[in-house]
Protein backbone atom coordinates (compact mmCIF):
# COMPACT_ATOMS: atom_id res chain seq x y z
CA UNK A 1 0.00 0.00 0.00
CA UNK A 2 1.48 3.26 -1.05
CA UNK A 3 1.35 5.44 2.01
CA UNK A 4 3.54 8.64 0.93
CA UNK A 5 3.70 10.77 -2.27
CA UNK A 6 6.01 10.15 -4.82
CA UNK A 7 9.56 12.39 -4.14
CA UNK A 8 8.86 14.61 -7.41
CA UNK A 9 5.44 15.54 -6.69
CA UNK A 10 4.86 18.90 -5.15
CA UNK A 11 1.87 19.00 -2.84
CA UNK A 12 0.39 21.97 -3.92
CA UNK A 13 -0.44 20.33 -7.33
CA UNK A 14 -2.49 17.60 -5.05
CA UNK A 15 -6.00 16.64 -5.75
CA UNK A 16 -7.51 14.99 -2.44
CA UNK A 17 -9.73 11.75 -3.55
CA UNK A 18 -12.46 9.83 -1.00
CA UNK A 19 -13.15 6.43 -2.55
CA UNK A 20 -15.92 3.57 -1.56
CA UNK A 21 -17.99 0.99 -2.44
CA UNK A 22 -21.64 0.35 -1.64
CA UNK A 23 -23.64 -3.00 -2.61
CA UNK A 24 -27.11 -2.28 -4.15
CA UNK A 25 -29.97 -5.10 -4.61
CA UNK A 26 -32.57 -7.22 -3.97
CA UNK A 27 -32.69 -7.21 -0.18
CA UNK A 28 -31.86 -3.70 -0.15
CA UNK A 29 -32.05 -1.52 2.92
CA UNK A 30 -34.52 -0.06 4.57
CA UNK A 31 -35.08 3.27 5.78
CA UNK A 32 -37.48 5.57 7.59
CA UNK A 33 -40.49 6.79 5.91
CA UNK A 34 -42.66 9.73 6.97
CA UNK A 35 -46.57 8.51 7.75
CA UNK A 36 -49.27 9.57 9.53
CA UNK A 37 -49.59 9.24 13.44
CA UNK A 38 -50.55 6.09 14.46
CA UNK A 39 -50.10 4.21 11.35
CA UNK A 40 -47.67 1.31 10.29
CA UNK A 41 -46.20 1.96 6.78
CA UNK A 42 -45.37 -0.98 4.72
CA UNK A 43 -41.82 -1.28 3.65
CA UNK A 44 -40.63 -3.79 1.08
CA UNK A 45 -37.98 -6.35 1.98
CA UNK A 46 -37.50 -8.66 -0.96
CA UNK A 47 -36.10 -12.40 -0.75
CA UNK A 48 -33.90 -12.55 -3.94
CA UNK A 49 -30.21 -12.27 -3.77
CA UNK A 50 -29.34 -10.38 -6.52
CA UNK A 51 -26.80 -7.26 -6.04
CA UNK A 52 -24.60 -4.64 -7.63
CA UNK A 53 -21.80 -2.64 -6.84
CA UNK A 54 -21.56 1.32 -6.84
CA UNK A 55 -17.48 1.92 -7.01
CA UNK A 56 -17.68 6.02 -5.71
CA UNK A 57 -14.98 8.32 -5.63
CA UNK A 58 -15.31 12.00 -4.76
CA UNK A 59 -12.90 15.28 -5.37
CA UNK A 60 -14.37 17.78 -3.15
CA UNK A 61 -11.72 20.36 -4.53
CA UNK A 62 -13.21 19.98 -7.40
CA UNK A 63 -16.80 19.31 -7.27
CA UNK A 64 -16.28 16.12 -9.22
CA UNK A 65 -17.30 12.38 -8.77
CA UNK A 66 -16.31 9.31 -10.74
CA UNK A 67 -18.53 6.45 -10.29
CA UNK A 68 -19.17 2.99 -11.94
CA UNK A 69 -21.32 0.44 -11.27
CA UNK A 70 -19.71 -3.35 -11.25
CA UNK A 71 -21.03 -6.94 -10.51
CA UNK A 72 -18.77 -7.70 -7.71
CA UNK A 73 -15.73 -6.01 -6.06
CA UNK A 74 -12.37 -7.56 -5.98
CA UNK A 75 -8.75 -6.52 -7.11
CA UNK A 76 -9.65 -5.94 -10.95
CA UNK A 77 -12.73 -4.32 -10.79
CA UNK A 78 -10.66 -1.81 -8.20
CA UNK A 79 -8.46 -1.82 -11.01
CA UNK A 80 -10.99 -0.70 -13.48
CA UNK A 81 -11.89 2.26 -11.16
CA UNK A 82 -8.90 3.75 -10.47
CA UNK A 83 -8.07 3.88 -14.40
CA UNK A 84 -11.15 6.40 -14.53
CA UNK A 85 -10.08 7.91 -11.26
CA UNK A 86 -6.71 8.71 -12.78
CA UNK A 87 -8.20 9.75 -16.52
CA UNK A 88 -10.29 12.64 -14.46
CA UNK A 89 -6.91 14.04 -12.74
CA UNK A 90 -6.00 17.09 -13.80
CA UNK A 91 -2.60 17.17 -16.57
CA UNK A 92 0.34 17.89 -14.02
CA UNK A 93 -1.35 17.45 -10.72
CA UNK A 94 -1.01 14.41 -8.30
CA UNK A 95 -4.38 12.10 -6.56
CA UNK A 96 -4.26 11.11 -3.00
CA UNK A 97 -7.26 8.68 -2.62
CA UNK A 98 -8.04 8.13 1.01
CA UNK A 99 -10.10 5.00 1.22
CA UNK A 100 -10.65 2.16 3.68
CA UNK A 101 -8.76 -1.03 4.25
CA UNK A 102 -10.60 -3.85 2.11
CA UNK A 103 -8.81 -6.43 0.60
CA UNK A 104 -8.87 -5.23 -2.99
CA UNK A 105 -7.62 -2.15 -1.42
CA UNK A 106 -4.57 -3.01 -0.42
CA UNK A 107 -3.31 -5.79 -3.24
CA UNK A 108 -0.70 -5.21 -5.34
CA UNK A 109 -2.74 -5.78 -7.90
CA UNK A 110 -4.13 -1.98 -7.80
CA UNK A 111 -0.36 0.07 -7.91
CA UNK A 112 1.09 1.11 -10.70
CA UNK A 113 -0.97 4.20 -11.48
CA UNK A 114 1.66 6.99 -11.54
CA UNK A 115 -0.32 10.23 -10.53
CA UNK A 116 -2.67 8.35 -7.43
CA UNK A 117 -1.28 7.47 -4.40
CA UNK A 118 -3.46 5.60 -2.21
CA UNK A 119 -3.73 6.28 1.69
CA UNK A 120 -5.78 4.06 3.98
CA UNK A 121 -7.80 5.53 6.53
CA UNK A 122 -7.38 3.85 9.90
CA UNK A 123 -8.95 0.80 10.73
CA UNK A 124 -13.03 0.37 11.62
CA UNK A 125 -13.37 4.20 10.68
CA UNK A 126 -15.84 4.64 8.26
CA UNK A 127 -16.88 7.82 9.78
CA UNK A 128 -13.65 9.49 8.36
CA UNK A 129 -14.91 8.82 4.45
CA UNK A 130 -17.31 11.52 3.22
CA UNK A 131 -18.55 8.88 0.47
CA UNK A 132 -20.43 7.13 2.97
CA UNK A 133 -22.17 9.75 3.57
CA UNK A 134 -23.01 10.03 -0.61
CA UNK A 135 -24.35 6.44 0.18
CA UNK A 136 -26.93 7.46 2.72
CA UNK A 137 -28.17 9.84 0.57
CA UNK A 138 -28.40 8.11 -2.32
CA UNK A 139 -30.19 5.11 -0.20
CA UNK A 140 -32.44 7.64 1.70
CA UNK A 141 -33.66 9.54 -1.98
CA UNK A 142 -33.84 6.47 -4.69
CA UNK A 143 -32.06 3.31 -3.63
CA UNK A 144 -34.06 2.32 -0.27
CA UNK A 145 -37.75 0.79 0.05
CA UNK A 146 -38.01 -0.27 -3.27
CA UNK A 147 -37.96 -3.76 -5.17
CA UNK A 148 -35.94 -4.45 -7.93
CA UNK A 149 -36.60 -7.18 -10.69
CA UNK A 150 -33.76 -8.07 -11.59
CA UNK A 151 -29.83 -7.46 -12.00
CA UNK A 152 -30.22 -4.74 -15.01
CA UNK A 153 -32.94 -3.15 -13.08
CA UNK A 154 -31.01 -3.15 -10.37
CA UNK A 155 -27.55 -1.16 -12.44
CA UNK A 156 -30.46 0.92 -14.17
CA UNK A 157 -31.29 2.03 -10.63
CA UNK A 158 -27.84 2.53 -9.28
CA UNK A 159 -26.45 4.32 -12.45
CA UNK A 160 -30.08 6.72 -11.80
CA UNK A 161 -29.26 7.21 -8.07
CA UNK A 162 -25.34 8.18 -9.07
CA UNK A 163 -26.35 10.21 -11.93
CA UNK A 164 -28.71 12.44 -10.10
CA UNK A 165 -26.36 12.95 -7.43
CA UNK A 166 -23.15 13.85 -8.99
CA UNK A 167 -25.15 16.05 -11.73
CA UNK A 168 -26.64 18.81 -9.08
CA UNK A 169 -23.83 21.53 -9.02
CA UNK A 170 -22.59 21.73 -5.85
CA UNK A 171 -23.82 18.23 -3.92
CA UNK A 172 -20.53 16.33 -3.88
CA UNK A 173 -18.32 20.14 -2.24
CA UNK A 174 -20.97 20.34 0.23
CA UNK A 175 -21.49 16.99 1.49
CA UNK A 176 -17.68 15.71 0.99
CA UNK A 177 -15.63 18.39 1.94
CA UNK A 178 -12.93 17.93 4.71
CA UNK A 179 -11.69 20.67 6.78
CA UNK A 180 -8.59 18.23 7.16
CA UNK A 181 -8.24 16.96 4.05
CA UNK A 182 -8.15 20.68 2.04
CA UNK A 183 -4.23 19.99 1.66
CA UNK A 184 -1.76 17.49 1.47
CA UNK A 185 1.48 18.55 3.43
Amino acid sequence: MQKHLPEDVDARQVEIWFQDEARVGQRGTVTRVWAIKGTRPRAIRQQQFEYAYIFGAVCPQRDLAVGLVLPTVNSEAMRVHLEHISAQVEKGKHAVIVLDRAAWHTTKKVRGFKNITLVPLPPASPELNPVEQVWQQLRDRELANRSYEDYEDIVQSCCIAWNNYDDTPGNIKRLCTRKWAKTYN
